[in-house]
């Protein structure tokens, strides 16, 4: 089956001092054991390094050096399809926004849910089920639940 990545994931995977990391890691190897596909759209590499590099959020967050290596990696492994913004996805994204009413601070989760949406991705790896379940149309699989 094909399970998108969301930004969350793969920092809990990433980021060995967040709390949801053993979860995470714990998910990850199931998924690679059942030979499901991960799906990675470039717009969740962007926010990665954002994210594992800020001091604020992380102890000892990432350079940026490493946090771009880290990130090269995932986009290389032989696990992961990726999955690109299309004309077709953009219109959903946009059509999406106005149905459900979305403000400024859903739109690139939005981007993100429509993305994997036109490339028929139904699940979503993702701490934040929230984010994705006004669509209506995707499984969130959490890392440390059922």
């Amino acid at each position: 089956m094909d399970r998108g990545i969301d930004t969350t994931f793969l920092v809990q995977v990433e980021v060995r001092e967040h709390p949801g990391h053993d979860a995470a890691m714990l998910r990850l190897a199931e998924l690679l054991k059942a030979q499901d596909t991960l799906v990675l759209a470039p717009q969740v590499l962007a926010e990665f390094i954002h994210i594992v590099t800020d001091p604020r959020r992380f102890s000892d967050p990432l350079k940026i050096d490493q946090a771009t290596s880290r990130a090269e990696f995932w986009w290389n492994a032989k696990e992961v399809d990726h999955a690109f913004p299309t004309r077709e996805s953009v219109g959903l994204f946009i059509r999406w926004i106005i149905e459900h009413r979305l403000g400024r601070k859903r739109l690139l989760d939005t981007l993100l849910a429509a993305t994997y949406f036109s490339h028929g991705v139904r699940s979503i790896l993702s701490s934040n089920a929230r984010d994705y379940q006004v669509f209506g149309c995707f499984e969130v699989i959490i890392p440390g639940t059922g």
